[in-house]
């Protein structure tokens, strides 16, 4: 029996993907459920899984864009599982002596060696401040002529050896579609940024002081910056509502929820899968969801439903050693938050010149729907709770907060 294996839709909206990478070769066997292709969407990168066990014949080429429900390949499940042969060896290969190459050898230093140019040959070299190694002499045995120096140009600079080559791939269609959302989002918003900076040793000393507990205590969850940065962030979002809302056409959509997309780097890119109800997530329950969600992202298991219907986006470039950025808004959303490296600085403390670990934030907004007003305010309270983490995001109590 011969099954025609067609493209499933990865969501709604999308009418086509594109054929990223075959796992497996014209004729291979293949097992049920055996992931055979990666498929690009505009939106995410899935596997595509062999949906019966037999001999495939593939009907597309990497690259190809396909049609949602068009078949892509055929499995033969009559064809029966190759057996591996026994008891055969593989022949040997005969070592083949390989003869020695005779080495040219350089001619002799001495009055006729290129080492020793003719006195006039010398000082025009010395005046042109080029090396005798690097002229080829014309003279005999090799000397460096008169001619030869005055011929001689200096080196500008210029490489001329090594590798210059160039290869052209095409982008995937994820890709290809970030590019779209992010012209979109530069050409259709009045997008503008405001920036702060954030004392961190509040959080580092919370940190220092409970993280071995909290990883012990949670199964191994790490207590990092990121749950800090969305508990701030939800309050501050419920504080500015117009920073968690959107523009659709003529009207504003206001949201009471605060779906977190964080951006993550994956195998094919940039994903922005989401941390749903975040402002009702503990820090346990913040750390548990990222992480879920990276490792999704890390193995390419990300799919169109975990990367729809943010609110607002946090974006962390300081895990690459970013020192402030203007980041881009993640339509229709209207704010994105930017997070960057944290570095020792001295700051003016009541007075006083201390050193402590800073780090620079920065809003990005729509500014058609957030005004100036909301947009600082809104950072300004980030700055405060992100400051004063005990009062602020755990009531006073970190060990109840952390669950510990």
């Amino acid at each position: 029996m011969i099954l025609e294996m067609k493209v499933p839709s990865p969501g709604e909206s999308i009418k086509e993907v594109e054929i990223a990478t075959w796992l497996v070769k014209d004729g291979d066997y293949v097992e049920k459920d055996q992931a055979i292709a990666e498929v690009d969407s505009d939106k995410a990168t899935l596997e595509l899984p062999a949906e019966a066990s037999g001999i495939i014949t593939l009907k597309a080429e990497e690259g190809d864009a396909v049609a949602v429900g068009a078949v892509v390949c055929l499995i033969d499940t009559a064809a029966q599982a190759p057996q591996a042969p026994k008891g055969e060896q593989a022949p040997k290969v005969e070592e083949k002596q390989i003869a020695a190459t005779p080495v040219a050898q350089a001619p002799p230093s001495g009055a006729g060696g290129a080492s020793h140019p003719s006195p006039a040959a010398r000082k025009i070299l010395a005046e042109k401040n080029i090396q005798t190694s690097d002229i080829v002499g014309t003279g005999k045995d090799g000397r460096i002529t008169k001619e030869d120096a005055i011929n001689a140009v200096p080196s500008m600079g210029t490489p001329t050896g090594g590798i210059r080559g160039s290869s052209r791939t095409k982008l995937s269609m994820l890709r290809r579609k970030v590019a779209e959302r992010l012209v979109a989002a530069k050409n259709e918003t009045a997008m503008l940024t405001t920036f702060n900076e954030v004392n961190m040793t509040p959080i580092n000393e919370i940190r220092n002081q409970y993280k071995d507990a909290f990883k012990a205590k949670h199964g191994g969850l790490g207590l990092g910056y990121m749950s800090f940065f969305t508990k701030a962030v939800t309050r501050a979002l419920q504080l500015y509502p117009d920073v968690n809302s959107m523009i659709d056409g003529t009207d504003k959509i206001a949201y009471d929820f605060c779906d977190i997309s964080v951006a993550v780097s994956g195998p094919k890119g940039l994903m922005v899968p989401v941390v749903r109800a975040a402002e009702n997530l503990t820090f346990r329950g913040v750390e548990a969801e990222i992480k879920r969600l990276a490792i999704r992202a890390r193995d390419g298991q990300i799919t169109v439903d975990d990367m729809t219907g943010g609110t607002f986006t946090i974006s962390n470039g300081g895990v690459f050693g970013s020192m402030l950025s203007t980041p881009i808004i993640n339509p229709p959303q209207s704010g994105i938050l930017g997070m960057h490296n944290i570095i020792e600085r001295p700051i003016a403390v009541n007075g006083k010149v201390e050193i402590h670990p800073m780090m620079y934030v920065a809003l990005s907004y729509d500014h058609r729907i957030i005004d100036g007003r909301e947009s600082v305010g809104f950072l300004v309270a980030v700055k405060e709770a992100l400051e004063n983490p005990l009062e602020l995001l755990m009531n006073g109590d970190a060990k109840k907060a952390l669950e510990l």
